[in-house]
């Protein structure tokens, strides 16, 4: 097999994975929650009025913090929504199964023996940017 067909099969694999499976069910499941995504679409025009008005020379400051407010509160029911809880565990399981895969990859490509290279998790200080330490 050529190193193409190889990557192919991987790629097979990697969807028949669990977690890639269930990231795509919940995923499904959100997609299909009315009251999510009505949630999702207030924010984004929350957010887009929230640009608008930042980029006026006369913006109306109260207005800005008012507006962030209210999305911030958006925010706060989408992602305690329960479809939106199951998608982000699952996002972040399949994540980890899909560093894992493209730092083996990656390190073989740079010389590394694959049997030794894997993904190892580094915290950067900023929790907001990490999945690693749940």
């Amino acid at each position: 097999m050529d190193v193409i067909t190889l990557a192919r099969e991987l790629g097979r694999a990697i969807q028949q994975e669990e977690s890639y499976k269930k990231l795509h069910e919940v995923q499904a499941q959100a997609d299909a929650d009315a009251e999510l995504q009505a949630l999702i679409g207030e924010f984004n025009l929350k957010r887009m009025n929230i640009n608008q008005e930042a980029s006026k020379k006369d913006r109306d400051q109260e207005k800005l913090t008012t507006l962030n407010k209210e999305m911030r509160e958006v925010y706060s029911k989408i992602m305690s929504n329960e479809n939106m809880i199951a998608y982000n565990e699952a996002k972040e399981a399949f994540d980890k199964v899909a560093n894992r895969v493209q730092a083996i990859v990656q390190q073989s490509i740079e010389g590394t023996d694959p049997e030794v290279a894997d993904y190892t998790e580094s915290c950067s200080g900023s929790c907001s940017t990490c999945g690693g330490c749940s």
